[in-house]
């Protein structure tokens, strides 16, 4: 069959499946799509200083709150190739506050990385577009590009309008671009997006239990380096930074002593130990990646994510191999002709600069799940596809932190622990659990794709094939 004939057939079946789509025109002789205006207003003609592509790209601003006037900035990247083929992937990057596009877009998965002055793009190799349409969201309102008319929005966020608003920004979006009606529907994010991923697959797996003839066809979701549980997040972190040598002994001692992991409110003296050890021991180091160079002589003025030991928040720089790549994004983004290309900061104009992630939000979050635990065993009940994956060089949201929530799931265990393999070296660890896959990459820090690029394709090729992991 010639790829125009699966285009024919596709077309006939959400004909005669969703005829009442104003969207969609059938008659017996010919088929066709009628692409709603507001998808054409959205197209990316060209980015400044972008090269050759061979796929299409979108982004705007949809309305998910009239009263408020909030609004949520998204930037699709079709797939490179046969788009209306593949599934789509929603990503979010954590915090929270920090933006998709700053992070997930331009220096992990998205089809561009920037040079150092901002002013051009090159060909990411390893970009996820090449197995998926690629949809990033600015989220929630106050994030990057996104805004609320209401600026009381920016100093009331929290998980649960973020949720809300995902799923209403999604069923707003489809209605924009019903070519992703009923396709295969993933979801993907790091840090603190360990909560936002789960939450929303929860607001998608309830409204979908709500309609006879659900949009949203979500098959699973992926997340890294996730913030999981509080309290064995907390004792994992604990454990990384000594078993790595980033503390001392006596200073392990006194933070295991003094932090009681489940108080709402952390102690004096559990601060003053957590402090020392950040501020004496630690040195300067990306704690993001413990093993890369620093950003040295550029200051950084953005907030990144955050460690929740208790009440403790813990403020620190941009990881990576070039580790000064977030500087980058907000020369770009910040340039007139960039937002203008972009649909981006246009009919109405956010009142402060752009920057990659927003110490407003973070200082003001205002509700967040002590665990994700509980929403974990009803997804996975569920039947979704679920991965979660730890870059091992961590030490923010680390691999112990990690396997020591995932290990109070109590799952049974289908694949016993195994290397899995990338270019004939172990990339990382793997152990397959009846509901749940857990994987590590080897040499990555917090940011997965940014360290270990190749490495994490192949974690996400195999994760939409259904597969496990390669052993050889």
């Amino acid at each position: 069959m010639t790829i125009f004939q699966r285009k024919v057939l596709v077309l006939l079946f959400l004909c005669l499946t969703i005829s009442s789509f104003s969207s969609i025109t059938c008659s017996s002789s010919i088929t066709t799509i009628n692409v709603p205006k507001q998808q054409e207003v959205d197209r990316i003609t060209e980015l400044p200083g972008q090269p050759p592509v061979t796929f299409s790209q979108f982004s705007g601003y949809v309305t998910v709150n009239e009263q408020h006037g909030r609004s949520l900035f998204y930037w699709l990247t079709q797939a490179t190739s046969s788009s209306e083929d593949k599934p789509l992937l929603l990503w979010f990057n954590g915090g929270p506050g920090c933006s998709s596009v700053a992070y997930g877009a331009s220096e992990e998965i998205g089809p561009f990385r920037l040079n150092k002055t901002g002013s051009n793009l090159f060909l990411n190799k390893y970009s996820w577009n090449t197995e998926a349409n690629i949809l990033f969201l600015e989220s929630p309102a106050g994030v990057g590009f996104s805004y609320s008319n209401t600026s009381s929005d920016l100093n009331d966020s929290g998980d649960k309008k973020t949720a809300q608003d995902a799923l209403v920004f999604l069923i707003r979006w489809m209605s924009r671009f019903p070519q992703y009606k009923y396709r295969e529907f993933y979801i993907a994010g790091e840090s603190y997006a360990g909560h936002y991923v789960p939450q929303l697959a929860k607001k998608i797996h309830d409204y979908n239990k709500s309609n006879s003839h659900p949009i949203i066809n979500l098959k699973g979701f992926l997340v890294g380096n996730a913030v999981t549980d509080n309290y064995y997040d907390a004792i994992g972190t604990v454990a990384y930074w000594w078993n790595h040598t980033m503390i001392s002994d006596q200073t392990y001692k006194s933070i295991i002593k003094n932090c009681n992991f489940t108080a709402e409110k952390a102690s004096q003296k559990c601060n003053d130990a957590v402090s020392y050890a950040v501020n004496h021991e630690f040195g300067n180091i990306d704690q993001y990646s413990i093993y890369t160079p620093t950003c040295i002589g550029l200051e950084n003025n953005t907030i990144r994510d955050h460690i929740r030991l208790k009440n403790t928040i813990l403020l620190r720089r941009v990881s990576g191999y070039d580790p000064c790549t977030e500087n980058y994004a907000e020369k770009y983004c910040n340039r007139p002709e960039v937002q203008k290309a972009m649909h981006a900061n246009v009919t109405v104009k956010i009142p402060y600069k752009w920057t990659a992630c927003s110490d407003v939000l973070l200082r003001n979050w205002k509700d967040s799940e002590t665990s994700m635990l509980p929403t974990y065993k009803e997804l996975i009940a569920a039947g979704l596809r679920i991965w979660v994956f730890s870059g091992d060089t961590d030490s923010v949201v680390p691999v112990t932190a990690t396997k020591f929530s995932l290990n109070h799931l109590n799952l049974t265990v289908k694949t016993r622990w195994y290397p899995w393999y990338s270019g004939g070296q172990v990339g990382g660890w793997t152990e397959v659990y009846n509901g749940l896959t857990f994987a590590t990459v080897r040499g990555a820090g917090h940011e997965v794709p940014l360290f270990q690029p190749k490495r994490a394709y192949i974690l996400f090729r195999t994760f939409l094939a259904g597969k496990e992991l390669p052993k050889s």
